[in-house]
């Protein structure tokens, strides 16, 4: 008799996977949380970022019997850098490889000028990028930069900064990857901001904001001396139109008036000659008469 071996079939689970970048958890099927660690998912953040369209790697780690996802890559998507870029601007994109406190990070930063300018500006900018970023990712997590990248943090100030050589229409990371993890020895010193410098910069935000403010009023009112000018001049164009109807009607009416006496002196001219004729006509029927008369 053929011994009957019996075939047990496990189910798949879902098995639950904490995100904390974007504060939400997904769901992945296995069969136990060790057996989706080191899986990668890619998340698609253009709704949760509001039409920026970002496209984010995180890979699944076990801690505390736990899954959590960190991020591994965040990329930008082509078309949405496609739709920012007009005509007459120029652009200026880099691919740099720098520390943060725990990995190598490749960074790809990508800026859009207002206006088209030199290689020379280009060149400025792209130099002053890779140093404002070496200095301010050298100082922070992996976590800390991927936050700061997707909540428009790390943008801001380097837009503020990048203003003095050249205003930007868009400043962007387009690329950030963790490539490596970083030995002892690579992991850069963290420097301690002091706090006159924090106050400083705080200085300098409040100026740069009293700047805008002093901007935005010279804007107004330059908007009210021209609407005030504008007015002016229609008011002096209506002024000058009426005036104009005004000289027009006088002319017309001595056009007339010089028409009415020129009608009436010919007519007065043909009365009189009318009469003259009559009176001829009226001598020379008189003169006939007397003539017959005397024939008699």
């Amino acid at each position: 008799m053929v011994k009957q071996t019996k075939v047990v079939i496990r189910r798949k689970k879902f098995q639950e996977v904490d995100v904390p970048l974007i504060k939400s958890k997904i769901e992945l099927i296995g069969d136990s949380i060790s057996d989706i660690e080191g899986k990668t998912i890619k998340l698609d953040l253009t709704r949760q970022l509001k039409g920026k369209s970002t496209e984010v790697v995180v890979k699944v780690m076990i801690e505390k019997d736990k899954a959590i996802a960190h991020p591994v890559k965040m990329k930008l998507m082509s078309y949405f850098i496609r739709r920012m870029i007009r005509k007459k601007i120029s652009y200026v994109e880099e691919s740099l490889q720098m520390p943060s406190q725990e990995s190598m990070l490749v960074v790809k930063p990508f800026l859009i000028t207002r206006n088209r300018v030199s290689r020379a500006v280009r060149k400025a900018l792209r130099n002053r990028t890779k140093n404002w970023l070496e200095d301010y990712i050298s100082q922070m997590t992996d976590k800390e930069v991927f936050d700061e990248v997707l909540s428009n943090r790390l943008q801001k100030p380097l837009s503020l900064v990048l203003k003095k050589t050249y205003p930007l229409s868009l400043c962007e990371i387009r690329v950030l990857e963790i490539k490596r993890p970083l030995e002892k020895s690579e992991i850069p010193k963290k420097v301690a901001k002091k706090i006159e410098e924090k106050k400083k910069d705080e200085g300098f935000i409040d100026q740069m904001a009293e700047i805008e403010a002093e901007k935005v009023k010279a804007a107004e009112d330059e908007m009210k001396k021209t609407q005030k000018e504008a007015a002016e001049k229609e008011e002096l164009d209506e002024k000058e139109k009426k005036k104009d109807v005004k000289e027009m009607k006088e002319e017309i009416n001595e056009e007339e008036d010089k028409e009415v006496k020129k009608v009436k002196k010919e007519t007065k001219k043909k009365k009189k000659d009318d009469k003259d004729d009559k009176d001829d006509k009226d001598d020379k029927d008189d003169k006939k008469k007397k003539e017959k008369e005397d024939k008699k």
